[in-house]
């Protein structure tokens, strides 16, 4: 069965390969021509959801052989790119342990499309690295659109439905999927799989990929017009998707990160490194016009929290933190991990923002999951209509004049130097921002806050000397009536906010 943990293993074997001096071979070979549009695409989908699901044929059993190094050393020729030139190209990964599935890749001419037919001779077989002959069976597992000079790689698809792209600081970070089922339920999760793609360059520098999904509950037509600038990746997103049965939670741009520790959580470190994670928070744009930032957890149990909302206008998990000695990291490099913004097109009407944490004890496991979840039970025959756009960027994807969360940390309560308040919790919130600079403590700013299922001891804000434009929050909680306690913290002057909203929970 698919597991979560298989789904990153995959990505992580196949994100930006080097290339070798390889040796050149001719381009693969095409199938028959045959017509292809978007709007036939989604009448395909919509007709497979109407028939019983049919799982995908059982993978060669060799491809157990072909682990996280043999899947990075099994790399595409140079000289076989597709559409090679100043926009980059085309490659291909090969099936794997982690990626097993084989699936269907197509190019659009027009209103034609041909299939690429797999041939292992594809694929280098560097000395010393076994690859086994998996036969008629084998195939791609997915495709890389490379970057300029074609050293390098900056959209992924592989593995499920899941796709991730490198940002503006050409780093792979986060990843993001088709479409989440049952994710935090009791029941087992589904991961619906892209079978098929269809790849077409254009508009303009842009490259266009549509793909076609299937799983036991669903069916769906996926259409990405993708366009790398100097700011980041962008992702316009349509799609359309039946329900082939009831489904206990359907998530919409589900978004998936690793959080293990970081300033706030020191205490679950077991490296030596200072922080460790993908993203660092949820920031969301309610309906409302409220921004929120929740900083991410590493929990010691799976907990779900949903925030209702009416018409989003963004939500996405972020890496705030850029600098490097914060993580001292010179292999991964965390400070250069993207941030991913759902930006929604339309009215998406009522629903909520969904955030899954799940314990981890390394940074191997993806642990955070974020979705849109409409309002409503998700009834076998549903059909959904949705658009939005990615954006994978490393700076604040939605600026805003209020300033925002930049570090939160968590201890004893009290007042140092003091013995400490028992069975209470010092929470630290820094927020830093220009409305912040020009304010003294004789300003009159104060802190708004409120705790469910805790109670406030003592709380109060001040400008952090040294630091213009940087305010620190300090609040002493003492939970109250069981379960984990909900912060809601901002600043104000009178009745004007001068930050975001830090939703902080504490375990």
């Amino acid at each position: 069965m698919t597991s979560r943990r298989d789904l990153l293993a995959a990505l992580a074997a196949v994100g930006l390969l080097p290339d070798t001096v390889l040796a050149q071979i001719a381009l693969p070979r095409l199938g028959p021509a045959v017509p292809f549009s978007w709007a036939g695409l989604q009448a395909r989908a919509i007709a497979l959801s109407a028939r019983p699901w049919q799982p995908p044929p059982a993978p060669p059993a060799a491809l157990q052989a072909i682990d996280y190094d043999a899947a990075g050393a099994l790399a595409y020729r140079p000289g076989a790119t597709v559409w090679p030139g100043r926009t980059g190209g085309v490659r291909f990964f090969h099936q794997n342990r982690y990626a097993r599935d084989a699936v269907a890749v197509h190019l659009v001419d027009g209103d034609q499309a041909r299939a690429v037919l797999y041939d292992e001779a594809l694929f280098e077989r560097p000395a010393g690295v076994t690859v086994p002959n998996l036969g008629p069976q084998a195939g791609f597992s997915g495709f890389r659109l490379l970057s300029p000079g074609g050293r390098s790689d900056w959209l992924a698809f592989t593995g499920a439905s899941y796709f991730r792209a490198a940002g503006a600081l050409d780093q792979y970070g986060l990843s993001a999927r088709g479409l989440a089922l049952n994710t935090g339920q009791p029941t087992p999760e589904e991961f619906p799989r892209f079978t098929a793609f269809w790849l077409e360059r254009g508009p303009g520098e842009a490259w266009t990929v549509y793909a076609l999904l299937d799983s036991p509950s669903a069916a769906g037509a996926w259409r990405f017009v993708n366009r790398k600038t100097a700011r980041g990746v962008f992702q316009d997103v349509s799609l359309t998707v039946r329900l082939r049965a009831d489904v206990a939670s359907l998530g919409f741009a589900p978004l998936t990160s690793m959080f293990w520790y970081g300033e706030g959580n020191r205490r679950q470190a077991a490296d030596w490194r200072p922080e460790i994670h993908d993203s660092d928070g949820l920031a969301i744009w309610n309906g409302r016009g409220e921004r929120l930032w929740r900083p991410l957890n590493n929990p010691p149990r799976p907990i779900t929290n949903s925030f209702e909302d009416r018409g989003p206008r963004g939500f996405g998990l972020l890496q705030r933190d850029r600098a490097f000695d914060h993580y001292q990291d010179d292999g991964v490099f965390y400070e250069r991990r993207p941030s991913l913004w759902v930006e929604p097109v339309g009215d998406w009407g009522p629903g909520a923002v969904t955030l899954y944490e799940m314990p981890t004890a390394g940074e191997t496991d993806d642990n955070i999951v974020a979705w849109w979840r409409p309002a409503g039970p998700a009834r076998a025959g549903d059909r959904h209509d949705l658009a939005y756009r990615l954006n994978w960027v490393a700076d604040e994807p939605a600026p805003s004049a209020l300033a925002r969360v930049v570090d939160t940390w968590t201890g004893q309560a009290g007042r140092p130097g003091l013995p400490p308040v028992a069975g209470a919790t010092k929470l630290v919130v820094d927020f830093q921002g220009p409305r912040l600079a020009p304010l003294t403590r004789a300003s009159g700013v104060k802190p708004a806050c409120s705790a469910a299922r805790g109670r406030i001891l003592s709380m109060d804000a001040y400008p952090v000397v040294g630091q213009p434009g940087r305010w620190r929050l300090t609040v002493d909680i003492a939970p109250e009536g069981g379960g984990p306690v909900d912060f809601r913290g901002e600043l104000r002057l009178n009745s004007d906010s001068l930050t975001e909203t830090c939703l902080s929970q504490l375990l």
